[in-house]
């Protein structure tokens, strides 16, 4: 007859079972391996090298000349003040670090921490404040873009209405309208070596208007959706343009070949600008990255992935080497070729659309909101604090400023705005440094962080 087998609970086999593994790796306890004193030297000596291999070198000179010292103070007296004062440069020059985790290293030399000098900021050069001082009327929808001609005489603005108007800039009197696009005009530029107006807009269409005779006399066909911005190289008949389908074209003017189509965007290129130096284009894309194009080779140069929001405008410097980006993160200051970052210019808490600069060293930013912030280039200090007004008849939501340019001579500063109007502003004449002094607190730590 099979004997009962005994029933246990859940619990008691559980902790059975508990108490077996517990007995079997108890005696392992006692006896675990001896710490090779060797073993761990090498091993902080490979981290110390692995860390620190840069500084070594330094550190064994620091070491050299401490000992250097130690040797001439106990060959020479300590009574001329010469050497006491060699003494107390040396000491203080050199400050041993002894905290945990460092034996190895301070087994063969200890680290010397060299005391730097903190970085003096320059104080920003004093601008005049800018002031409104004309507000132009004609368009029946939101102004979109503007170009000054190379003569300075007249500006052409484009619109929502999908008209393009010319304007005399000394008096603010239309002087011509042009009419052909079905949709937006986003983008105008002015040649500076032919008699041509050059528009993109949101009907997928680049027009080359023949001033003499103000009519459209090439087509440029290619581009899958709306062209938000165009540009001019300044020395090679090639116009650029770049919109909705994340791509920027480079056409012969002439023939209107499609020389180069410039990939690599993965959302809506807003901003094109060209210049004769390397890189020769450079785009601003809703993807939150800037790229910089050999025009030659059409290829991308240098992907810059700073900003982490979407890029809205570019702008370079006339007479530096350099250029800026703005996006509602921050406006960021590069230098050229390669893109290297310079500054943040920080306080623009706004969607930015536009930016302008001119040969004095101003730059402008303009917002969503209506608001224009004026800075000093070198610097980074936001001198000014403009809200333009919204035209009487116009909603307070209709305060956008969509783009803006300085005049030829940098004097006057014409923007376009979402109230349907073009206003013109210029540095006010009686403003003195005294009675708009410069507020200047240096925040570099800040502002070059990233």
């Amino acid at each position: 007859m099979l004997e009962e087998v005994q029933r246990h609970s859940v619990h008691t086999l559980l902790f059975r079972s508990l108490k077996r593994t517990h007995d079997m790796f108890l005696s392992c306890q006692g006896s675990l391996p001896p710490v090779d004193e060797v073993a761990e030297k090498v091993k902080r000596g490979v981290k110390a090298r692995d860390s620190y291999s840069l500084v070594l070198e330094k550190v064994q000179q620091n070491k050299a000349t401490r000992n250097q010292h130690n040797d001439i103070k106990q060959d020479r007296s300590f009574d001329t003040s010469g050497t006491q004062e060699t003494n107390e440069q040396i000491e203080n020059s050199v400050i041993p670090y002894s905290g945990p985790g460092t034996v190895a290293v301070q087994q063969s030399s200890s680290i010397s921490i060299i005391p730097r000098k903190a970085p003096a900021m320059p104080k920003p050069k004093w601008h005049a404040p800018w002031k409104l001082y004309r507000v132009i009327s004609g368009h029946l929808g939101w102004v979109r873009c503007v170009t000054v001609e190379p003569g300075n005489e007249w500006f052409a603005t484009g619109s929502a209405d999908r008209v393009i108007k010319v304007w005399e800039l000394a008096t603010g009197k239309l002087k011509v309208s042009l009419t052909g696009h079905i949709s937006s005009v986003r983008g105008l530029a002015v040649s500076p070596r032919h008699p041509y107006l050059f528009s993109c807009g949101e009907d997928r269409q680049v027009k080359c208007w023949d001033l003499e005779y103000n009519k459209v006399i090439r087509h440029y066909h290619g581009h899958l959706s709306a062209v938000y911005s165009l540009t001019l190289h300044p020395t090679i008949d090639v116009l650029i343009t770049a919109g909705r389908d994340a791509t920027a074209r480079v056409w012969d003017m002439r023939t209107k070949a499609n020389v180069h189509t410039l990939t690599g965007h993965t959302n809506t290129i807003a901003s094109v600008i060209s210049q004769a130096a390397e890189p020769q284009v450079i785009t601003g894309s809703h993807d939150c990255t800037i790229r910089l194009w050999d025009l030659a080779a059409g290829k991308s140069i240098a992907t810059l992935t700073n900003h982490k929001k979407s890029i809205r405008a570019l702008a370079f410097h006339p007479t530096l080497y350099m250029f800026a980006s703005a996006s509602p993160d921050n406006i960021k200051q590069w230098k050229c070729p390669e893109g290297v970052f310079i500054q943040n210019l920080s306080g623009h808490n706004a969607i930015v659309n536009c930016l302008a600069v001119n040969p004095e060293g101003v730059l402008v930013s303009g917002a969503d909101n209506g608001t224009l912030y004026c800075w000093d280039w070198r610097t980074g200090y936001n001198f000014q604090r403009l809200q333009a007004p919204v035209q009487p008849g116009s909603m307070d939501s209709e305060s956008g400023i969509f783009s803006m340019t300085f005049d030829q001579s940098g004097s006057r500063l014409i923007t376009t705005e979402a109230d349907k109007t073009i206003k013109i502003y210029k540095e006010d004449d009686t403003a003195t440094e005294e009675s708009h002094p410069i507020h200047w607190r240096p925040e570099i730590l800040k502002r070059r962080k990233y």
